[in-house]
């Protein structure tokens, strides 16, 4: 790559993405909460150490520093169009992608032509069940999923089901994972691909992606041969947007034909991310976007050169502090669960114990979510994903878990990320435990319980 005559970067500290917040300050009740916040959004409180605390690395999150400092001189100074093969700023800007291409490839242990880039998860998600759908369907006419997927996964699998093809939602157990052996089950020889995500965005379930990979290479196979020679066996998909850079991936020794990347949920810059896709054996699909041809043909249209770049040094950075980023979200994850479990009554965590850490997912009996949330506006979180957040429904994913309405409607999601501190946390708890126990003081269902009434066995009226 040319090295620039002009500097546009001044290098940046990780240190100053995480500000402590002087509790002194803080609000007491949620009115003050409130008044708080629109103040900070009208401007007359500045911006900065006083903002609300970020607990929702699951929805996106801050870019790194360092990534932005790669990503700077690609704005200003070498802002070539990678396609361009005639002269020096297209030259210097492809290589930038390759390297980009390179690192990302490298973090899930791809080769680097195996890589599409594209606008994120939810295209890529698109692009590959809709393009390998409709380039199999002549033999292959079906497609195996589960009800906790991400809803562009689901309303994917839905417009599918309207034009013509066969989708099995499979149910998961208790803890959020798939029942293999039902899997195995509903296989068929017209199965054309299995889409089951790395890691659920809600509870953070971790699903056991080499043994599924493994069963398609398999009795998948075994029951492909009976459409005749040729036939491939089931393809394997996975949503790894939770999944990359948070905990390690290998898509030949899980058997993953292709997945799903998105680079702002691992500090990287929004509207980049990337499908990755098997060459050997290759997978073929039929892609969304047609034109110039690039990314191997199957998603033309010119790349955007400093977000390309800004998602492969994210990668590049996640895959050299994996273990340290994970240990630091493990910590306060267990500090978090630690604290408030134990000083609050009737606390349910969602999904397996043993996923992923930093989407820790409880719920709060008898009190209602919404209620929760509008009393700790000094604080970021969520009630669901962030794509259904409009909608008023009880989330999908804990209803398939087993959770009833009100049990759902009465949980929080915290998303604990790179930039979280301790003190952050122990804020949060003293906060959450404070405004749980104003809460129930104020229910009377709280009350019923508290009377050692069974609730189940009261007939509501209406």
């Amino acid at each position: 790559m040319m090295k620039s005559t002009r500097s546009y970067v001044v290098p940046s500290s990780a240190q100053r993405m995480a500000k402590e917040l002087p509790t002194s300050t803080m609000p007491e009740t949620p009115q003050e909460s409130e008044a708080l916040f629109h103040r900070v959004m009208d401007g007359s409180v500045p911006r900065g150490s006083q903002r609300p605390i970020y607990l929702d690395a699951q929805s996106t999150t801050p870019v790194d520093p360092r990534v932005l400092d790669a990503m700077m001189p690609f704005y200003v100074d070498q802002y070539g169009n990678p396609h361009s093969r005639t002269h020096a700023y297209g030259w210097e800007t492809e290589a930038a992608v390759n390297t980009a291409r390179e690192h990302v490839a490298s973090l899930v242990n791809a080769d680097a032509k195996e890589i599409i880039f594209t606008s994120g998860a939810t295209e890529s998600n698109n692009m590959i069940l809709k393009g390998i759908a409709n380039f199999y369907k002549s033999k292959k006419n079906h497609i195996i999923t589960t009800q906790t997927e991400h809803k562009c996964v689901l309303d994917s699998c839905r417009t599918l089901q309207e034009q013509g093809f066969e989708v099995t939602y499979l149910p998961v157990q208790s803890n959020g994972q798939v029942d293999l052996e039902m899997l195995k089950k509903e296989l068929r020889p017209t199965t054309s691909i299995v889409s089951i995500m790395a890691v659920n965005n809600e509870i953070g379930v971790i699903q056991p992606l080499k043994e599924i990979g493994e069963m398609l290479k398999t009795h998948g196979a075994e029951l492909s041969k009976q459409l005749g020679k040729g036939v491939p066996k089931p393809f394997f998909h996975t949503d790894a947007a939770q999944a990359l850079g948070k905990i390690p991936l290998d898509v030949n020794e899980a058997g993953i034909d292709v997945m799903s990347m998105s680079s702002h949920k691992l500090y990287g810059p929004k509207g980049i991310g990337a499908a990755y896709v098997r060459r050997r054996p290759r997978v073929r699909m039929e892609p969304l976007i047609s034109g110039g041809g690039q990314e191997r043909g199957l998603r033309s249209g010119t790349l955007a050169t400093p977000l390309v770049v800004g998602f492969g040094e994210a990668a590049r950075i996640a895959k050299n502090e994996m273990a340290y980023d994970h240990a630091h979200v493990s910590a306060l994850a267990k500090r978090l669960k630690d604290n408030i479990m134990s000083r609050v009554d009737k606390v349910i965590l969602n999904g397996d114990p043993e996923g992923y850490p930093g989407c820790t997912n409880l719920t709060f009996q008898y009190i209602e979510g919404e209620s929760l949330l509008m009393a700790l506006k000094d604080i970021c979180l969520s009630s669901g994903s962030a794509c259904t957040s409009a909608s008023l429904e009880p989330s999908y994913v804990l209803r398939a878990l087993g959770l009833d309405d009100a049990n759902a409607h009465s949980s929080l999601r915290f998303g604990i990320g790179r930039f979280t501190t301790e003190q952050e946390i122990d804020f949060v708890c003293d906060r959450i435990v404070s405004v749980v126990e104003r809460l129930r003081e104020l229910s009377p269902l709280w009350e019923m319980v508290q009377e050692g009434i069974d609730l189940s066995s009261i007939q509501w009226s209406g």
